[in-house]
Order: C-alpha cells, then structure tokens, then sequence
C-alpha cells in the first residue's frame, strides 16, 4: 500500500555505499516521473541520471557536502526549460498529433493560444512556470521510489548556477531545479533514521468547504 510506503520513507541522511539500486527500479522511478501530469501537457523539464562517481564528486562539493550525493548509487537531476520557445510547444503539440494519428481544430487552437502567450512573457517567469510542473514530477518519483523500497533524499541545498555548469544544462536550454540521489539507507550513521516521522494533524492541515 502506497500510504504505507510513504510512512517508511523519510530523507535518508546516509546512504550504504555498497548498495546499488537496480536498473529496472531506476526506471521504473524515472517512468512515474515521465508519466507526471504538467501543464497543457508540455513537460518542461528533463531528468538527468547521474552515475558517474568523479561527476558526482564535483556536486557534492556544490551540494553543501551532503553524503548521499556520492554513496547512493544513483543521481538524478531535475531540470527544467530555461524558457518556453515556439519551437518547445509546436514539437510537443505535433507530437500528440503524431501519437494519437489525427488532428483536433480545438486542440489546435489551444496550440495558438499558448504560441501567443507563453513566448512572450519573460524568460524567469517561464523558468519558475516550468519549474513548479518538475516539482509534480519530482513528488512522484519519490512516492515511486518510496513503494521501491529504494531511499530518496530531496535537495535543494546545492548551486544551481554550478550544477548547471557541472552538466552542460544552459547550453541545453535547462536549468537545474532539484536532485534526489537513489540508495539504500545505512542506519549507523544516520541519525534520523529512527526519529518519529512528524506531520501536522489532519485537522490542521485540510479545510473543508461543504
């Protein structure tokens, strides 16, 4: 049960070094986060899977030294469109197009719509639009990796500017927005690993209007 799941996983602050997450668990993962709604079904973002051990050397660095960088056994790195170009939603749009084997004149105009809005506005604010759409990705490959079995360990705490330099992301039009190294949790060492999971009680965290 995915609630269950939820209630095991926590943000692993050591990760055992000798484990390794299997690659159809890593795939499964990244594939809940490719199956993520986004807006008008754009998909402003990429996920980029980092393994190499020296590359990962240099995010921690970046990444306030946080140990999970390195001894989880896999990287991945939320990036999202620097912008929203006429060429990022015209290919997406021609995509369904190709998929689904016909054209919609509603769905169409929903195409000029965008082209004649999104391109237009400023550069950051379609960064942080594209941005908040690699967050509902990001929440499911963790609730994915969670009903794995496989930690996760969500971060912000790096330089974004040096990460995106790291990887080559400006040169691709991205911008790196979160990472969550993948691994298996070491509980010597770790010391939240026993701590009691703290959530606000339902009644001070959902409002119902009847």
């Amino acid at each position: 049960m995915l609630l269950e799941k939820l209630n095991w996983r926590y943000a692993t602050k050591k990760m055992d070094p000798t484990k390794v997450v299997s690659e159809d668990k890593v795939e499964r993962i990244v594939e809940a986060a490719r199956l993520a709604p986004t807006s008008s079904g754009l998909q402003p973002f990429e996920i980029i899977v980092v393994t190499n051990a020296e590359v990962r050397e240099k995010i921690k660095a970046i990444g306030w030294n946080q140990s999970p960088i390195t001894d989880g056994s896999h990287l991945l790195v939320f990036a999202a469109w620097d912008n929203y170009t006429a060429e990022r939603i015209n290919h997406m749009f021609d995509l369904v197009n190709e998929v689904r084997g016909f054209r919609n004149e509603g769905w169409e105009n929903y195409r000029q719509m965008l082209l004649s809005t999104y391109p237009q506005r400023a550069p950051e604010t379609n960064f942080e639009h594209a941005a908040r759409q690699a967050y509902i990705a990001f929440g499911l490959a963790l609730a994915q990796a969670a009903f794995e079995g496989v930690d996760a360990t969500p971060m912000e705490g790096f330089d974004p500017k040096a990460l995106d330099e790291i990887l080559g992301l400006r040169e691709r039009g991205l911008r790196s927005v979160t990472i969550a190294p993948l691994g298996y949790r070491q509980v010597e060492g770790d010391w939240l690993v026993n701590l009691q999971k703290v959530r606000r009680p339902r009644d001070q965290f959902v409002t119902e209007v009847k």
